[in-house]
């Protein structure tokens, strides 16, 4: 292209012209944007998407998610009437098998959770699954799912329509340009330079595939994604394999099927991925595939031989090895960068951009012109991740894991084995001695319990896995005794400066203008009056706060808040969570344990819940925080992270007389469980009020300042139908099944709703969970007492009890978030 054919300026400039960037200039325009550029190095669809299999499945982890497939799918059936140009859309169903009976427990949860969020489904027999897939042999196969409303689509043909539906409204697509460099000014992205020339922008969307982390480095980006080879093959022509043929998985073999002119594509995702691309992506790397790798295929290849033998004598037409971006969660990335503003990132998409790309696009769209998610998005939320994420090294060993979960079998608390140990706790080699069973969030290895056994490792399951009685100790021991629990991964937010007070009070629901060495737990809304995140606020000095939030939570919150301070205020944010440990001391003998330790009186008069002091401790000075999330008496104590191991041995030396023990954090989810105490991203989301999450408590209205999220509230208050979704606490009335979370809750079996955390509450004796309910009335005290509730586990109903208060004695503390 001529340089003269480049303008000067654009509102938005999208850098990729894959199935990705297509979407979100499609769907600017059809909100009536049309001053956009997309920029493309190659043609169209020349880098990822060319090359992808086209599967849609519409059922995810999370309600928000689901609805973004749902979207696709609805988007890729209506578009081609839009644009005139076919998108390969076929709405064929998809099979989906099991070899084991773990894996049929599975796809039952899987059929719970699918009528739970609204999505058709029907479990079937190995025979049916047959009749629906003739080619396939069942004779090893417990049973299936069929899924009627997935599909598949061809991915170049579907770009295409996009950028035609783009360039109908006003959109501008120039292909063959490179972007080398993009502009900033103070945290502000202004534009791009390309090999062609500049433009000035008032947003730029990164949307540029694997380029993409290259992309986000040329301003301080971090967008951590890696690489690795994705391969299938295209078979010669096979009897019986018919055009309307579902799409198959068999996940146990790691594999898929779908239908190509009368042939099959077989491919998969193995377990132990090939990553690609270590020394950075070729910037010509355009329609190119890499070299066939039968190696690295075989483990496909013979279960693909499994499920159809035919294919031992067909030919195979084409070796397809096209690398793809993976992130560490195996989420894609999406939404404004942290680091720099007006700088928005769609990519990383996993092998799942062909069904994501529909919804995501609309999202992000969305996203960019009101300025912040207009529905939960947190699963796939950038900020999830931190600068220490984009390590090369680090994403290159994780990556190999990552590939594989697409149908490794998703045990509850399943945690990812590789790149760890990543960040460790002041704590951690002595826990890991005393027999610590490590977890990891945020890259923090936590303890999620103590094994008795040397050599222990967790056999994941269904149903009470191998550390049930050893949690259960711990729980005991909380409720009845001491224990301590090394909560250093919560992130910790030092607020200062002459207008903190005002601008932290401006921003959360609380009242935070409270006296020096008070302790507030409040919540930050957005504008829909949903939660932005939970955490606890202690007041430090006149001018100082030091804010406690979840662990995975730091980047995110410290965003939203710098976000919301004014610009010309007077306030500083700096992360400090590496800079102290957080020790909970919690149950009943905590009081007496700390005693010892102390001069401080740690009396109620003295030391009220809700405050905060700094105390001696042996020879360490700590913040004391008055403060629980099991319910019971306790500190969290805020230690230096030089002085935690002294603060440590000292608590466990005064405490040996109390039995104090070690506690991880399963013990902690089933004790915040039986009190009924919410979490951030479970129970608390974007689209979830405090009037339905039951916490108008941690809410003042009458504030002069107001808070954000005020008015929609007040409104929310006034709407008799505002309550037919509530967060209600639900106890099985049979003492053994196992609850994890995700199962279906039924009224006079109705599906009304979906188990959003469960565990084991030990106190209680039976599974404990909290639920969102989306009732078609007013979800009452009555109402729960009047109907009768069920739980459906694995195709299987339990009769429930319902609560708006917890059923466990109620004398406990105010919650805080993990």
């Amino acid at each position: 292209m001529a340089e003269a054919e480049l303008p000067a300026r654009a509102q938005y400039v999208i850098i990729g012209g894959g199935i990705v960037g297509s979407s979100v200039a499609y769907h600017l325009a059809k909100m009536g944007l049309t001053d956009i550029v997309l920029l493309e190095q190659g043609q169209l669809s020349c880098g990822t998407t060319w090359h992808a299999a086209g599967l849609v499945g519409q059922l995810r982890s999370t309600p928000a998610m689901t609805n973004l497939i749902r979207y696709s799918t609805q988007l890729y059936s209506e578009l081609e009437a839009e644009t005139g140009l076919a998108t390969g859309w076929k709405e064929c169903g998809s099979v989906t098998v099991a070899r084991s009976d773990e894996r049929m427990t599975m796809l039952l949860r899987t059929a719970a959770a699918a009528r739970a969020q609204g999505v058709e489904v029907e479990v079937i027999t190995p025979e049916e699954a047959r009749d629906k897939w003739p080619v396939m042999q069942v004779g090893d196969l417990k049973g299936g799912l069929w899924m009627p409303g997935d599909g598949k689509a061809n991915p170049t043909d579907l770009t295409q329509s996009l950028a035609k539906g783009a360039r109908l409204q006003g959109a501008r697509v120039i292909e063959g340009i490179q972007v080398t460099d993009i502009l900033t000014d103070r945290g502000r992205a202004m534009g791009v330079v390309t090999d062609k020339g500049r433009i000035e922008a008032e947003v730029i969307v990164n949307c540029a595939g694997q380029w993409a982390r290259k992309i986000g480095k040329m301003c301080g980006v971090n967008v951590p994604l890696h690489s690795a080879e994705h391969m299938y093959i295209v078979t010669e022509r096979i009897e019986g394999v018919k055009p309307d043929l579902p799409v198959l998985r068999d996940p146990d073999g790691y594999i898929y099927f779908k239908e190509e002119t009368g042939g099959l594509v077989m491919g998969g995702f193995e377990p132990a991925a090939k990553p690609w691309g270590m020394n950075g992506i070729p910037e010509n790397f355009f329609f190119q595939l890499l070299p066939d790798d039968w190696d690295q295929f075989e483990i496909l290849m013979e279960n693909a031989l499994i499920r159809v033998p035919q294919m031992a004598d067909t030919g195979v037409r084409e070796f397809f090895n096209g690398p793809e971006s993976f992130t560490p969660d195996n989420n894609y990335l999406l939404g404004e960068a942290p680091e720099v503003k007006n700088f928005f990132v769609g990519a990383g998409f996993n092998s799942m951009g062909i069904a994501s790309a529909g919804g995501a696009g609309k999202a992000l769209a969305e996203w960019i012109v009101e300025g912040s998610p207009t529905m939960d998005l947190f699963a796939v939320d950038i900020r999830r991740f931190a600068d220490f994420n984009n390590n090369p090294s680090w994403l290159h060993d994780r990556v190999k894991e990552v590939l594989g979960l697409h149908y490794a079998m998703p045990w509850p608390n399943r945690e990812l084995d590789s790149a760890r140990p990543f960040r460790r706790s002041a704590l951690y080699d002595r826990l890991a001695a005393k027999g610590a069973v490590f977890g990891s969030k945020m890259g923090w290895e936590r303890a999620n319990y103590f094994a008795a056994e040397p050599g222990h490792a967790t056999k994941y399951g269904f149903g009470r896995q191998n550390w049930h009685d050893a949690v259960g100790a711990e729980h005991r021991a909380t409720r009845e005794g001491v224990v301590l629990f090394d909560q250093s991964s919560f992130a910790k937010l030092l607020v200062q400066g002459r207008d903190a007070c005002d601008q932290l009070n401006r921003i959360c629901a609380a009242n935070v203008d409270v006296e020096v060495g008070r302790t507030v737990y409040t919540g930050l809304l957005n504008s829909r009056a949903g939660y932005e995140s939970d955490l606890t606020v202690l007041r430090l000095q006149a001018d100082e706060f030091l804010l406690i939030t979840g662990s995975a939570q730091a980047v995110r919150d410290a965003d939203w808040l710098r976000r919301n301070f004014a610009p010309d205020a007077h306030v500083f944010l700096t992360d400090v969570t590496g800079s102290w440990s957080v020790l909970s001391l919690m149950g009943p003998a905590s009081r007496e344990v700390l005693a010892k330790t102390t001069q401080a009186d740690l009396s109620n008069e003295a030391f009220p819940f809700g405050t905060v002091q700094k105390i001696d401790l042996g020879y360490a000075t700590v913040l004391a925080n008055r403060m629980t999330y099991v319910g019971e008496l306790g500190w969290e104590l805020i230690v230096p992270v030089e002085f935690t191991v002294g603060v440590y041995e000292d608590l466990m030396r005064s405490g040996k007389t109390h039995g104090i023990r070690d506690a991880g954090y399963y013990a902690l989810e089933g004790l915040r469980l039986e009190k009924g105490f919410r979490a951030w991203s479970r129970e608390l989301t974007p689209d979830i009020t405090p009037l339905q999450a039951g916490l108008s408590f941690a809410v003042d209205f009458e504030k002069p300042c107001g808070f954000i999220g005020r008015d929609a509230l007040l409104a929310a208050k006034s709407d008799p139908a505002h309550l037919n979704t509530r967060i209600v606490q639900m106890v099985l009335q049979d003492d053994a099944p196992q609850l994890w979370g995700g199962e279906s809750v039924l009224c006079n079996s109705a599906v009304v709703g979906e188990v959003r955390s469960a565990a084991y509450g030990h106190t209680l004796g039976a599974s404990v969970a909290l639920a969102q309910l989306n009732a078609s009335q007013r979800i009452t005290s009555d109402y729960l007492a009047l109907n009768d509730w069920e739980i459906d586990l694995a195709g299987t109903k339990y009769v429930a009890a319902a609560y708006l208060r917890t059923p466990y004695d109620p004398r406990g503390e105010r919650p805080r978030s993990n």
